[in-house]
């Protein structure tokens, strides 16, 4: 579904990313986990059209999309859910949703789906969105994503500033999604959680993938245990 190589990414002058090779395969959750700092964001920022000044090629279902514009590339059916949610939070839950429906005339199926994944959700509907909880924020960050129907979601660091509990939760709706087949790039400093959700992985430190593989082997991969897991 997405293949990424050679891909070099560049804020202004100054390289951050070399030559990174990446796949997701349809139906897949595939981590990308690595350190603050170590260019998962600018990665991401790239693939869906936010950050052009890069080499390489990104194809999605076959297309080349290394280039365009952000919502053209929403168009073709890849949404992200960003690390500061960028929610709105002086409008009510509902028209957050809405906005992700995009011009889709069809929404109410996607509407009651996402409400039952997030019950909260129907709940406080009509609730200002900047008054929900952390862990409610993120849950309609992704909320406002699905509602486009995508077929690749990419999530940017969904555990950031939420408790363990919400963290698990959030998580709990993920292997949701990935169970009823949503294909799903996650973005992670949380590295047991990832690798625990996800069925591949790769690490990216410094701009560079340094490891990739099935998650169940690089649980036990020393680097991984001694710099991610402290083990």
């Amino acid at each position: 579904m997405l293949d990424i190589s050679g891909l070099n990414i560049f804020h202004g002058n100054i390289q951050v990313v070399w030559d990174l090779g990446l796949t997701v395969n349809e139906g897949e959750m595939v981590a990308l986990i690595g350190p603050n700092g170590a260019g998962k964001s600018t990665t991401v920022e790239t693939i869906v059209g936010l950050n052009r000044n890069a080499t390489g090629s990104i194809t999605f279902l076959g297309e080349h999309i290394l280039g365009l514009h952000p919502y053209d590339i929403f168009k073709k059916g890849l949404a992200l859910v960003p690390e500061k949610r960028e929610i709105f939070p002086k409008m009510p839950v509902i028209e957050n949703l809405l906005l992700g429906a995009g011009d889709r005339t069809d929404w109410e199926m996607s509407l009651q789906r996402l409400y039952n994944l997030f019950p909260i959700l129907h709940e406080r509907e009509q609730q200002m969105a900047g008054t929900l909880s952390g862990g409610e924020q993120q849950m309609l960050a992704i909320g406002r994503a699905l509602m486009s129907e995508p077929k690749l979601l990419i999530l940017d660091e969904p555990s950031t500033g939420l408790s363990p509990i919400l963290v698990a939760q959030v998580f709990r709706s993920l292997e949701r999604l990935g169970r009823g087949g949503t294909t799903i790039l996650l973005l992670e400093q949380n590295v047991r959680h990832a690798l625990e959700l996800c069925e591949r992985g790769y690490v990216l430190e410094n701009g560079r993938i340094v490891l990739e593989g099935k998650t169940k082997n690089l649980m036990h991969e020393k680097h991984i245990q001694k710099a991610y897991l402290g083990i």
